[in-house]
């Protein structure tokens, strides 16, 4: 397999009936332009270089949302906006909410949305827990990727989605043990898993995508605060 670089980017969503507008192009451009420039100052990311960011940023993040329907997206701990900028480059009218517990990626999060003129985006300075003691269950789907194990991330993530909307963890090589853990969490919080899709990189690395569906509403014991959460996962 070659190397994979912009072109790349945009000949595989080319092939899934996506076609990016000069607009959206540029916006890739700023975001992987502003993302090396603010990562000299704050750490951001290991990925600054151009191709590996078309690659395992932009596409890695769009790639479990491509023909979804939804209206809102909640992203978890974004970081540096992944997955929910991406998913929002290809999306505009989608509605999206970033929970993220660090003041700094807040910063770089409000300056990444000015610079590439996204209204929509709410960037919020809080963590996913406390955020679902006012909003609970009103997200179409929640995102999170690389954030904690699955045992721990769905009683972050699964109060937050509407009953019948989405969860989607997006994981490495080791989800397989983390989809075994969590069974026991995710059935309590009212969800269960549809599926799990594998991908590799170019460098094949192996990511895996799960998909769970919100069946019930979420007891409102949960989430617990994340000092329980971590001690004693459920």
């Amino acid at each position: 397999m070659g190397a994979f670089t912009k072109e790349t980017f945009v000949q595989k969503l080319e092939a899934q009936g996506i076609v990016l507008s000069t607009k959206q192009l540029q916006q890739f451009e700023t975001y992987a332009k502003l993302l090396a420039q603010w990562n000299e100052k704050i750490n951001l990311t290991a990925i600054v270089e151009e191709n590996e960011v078309y690659e395992k940023h932009f596409y890695d993040s769009v790639l479990p949302f491509l023909h979804m329907d939804m209206q809102c997206l909640c992203d978890v701990g974004a970081g540096a906006g992944f997955p929910s900028i991406p998913v929002k480059i290809l999306y505009p009218q989608l509605e999206v909410t970033i929970l993220e517990p660090l003041a700094k990626r807040i910063r770089f999060l409000e300056e990444l949305c000015a610079q590439l003129s996204l209204t929509g985006v709410h960037c919020l300075h809080v963590r996913a827990e406390d955020h679902a003691k006012e909003h609970r269950e009103c997200f179409d789907v929640v995102s999170a990727r690389a954030v904690a194990a699955l045992p721990v991330l769905s009683e972050l993530c699964l109060p937050l989605v509407k009953v019948g909307g989405r969860f989607i963890a997006m994981k490495g090589p080791g989800a397989n043990e983390e989809i075994e853990a969590a069974k026991h969490a995710v059935k309590v919080l009212g969800a269960e898993m549809e599926k799990r899709e594998e991908s590799r990189l170019s460098d094949g690395a192996v990511r895996i995508n799960v998909f769970y569906r919100k069946q019930r509403p979420t007891d409102r014991r949960y989430p617990r605060n994340f000092g329980q959460i971590k001690k004693h996962p459920l």
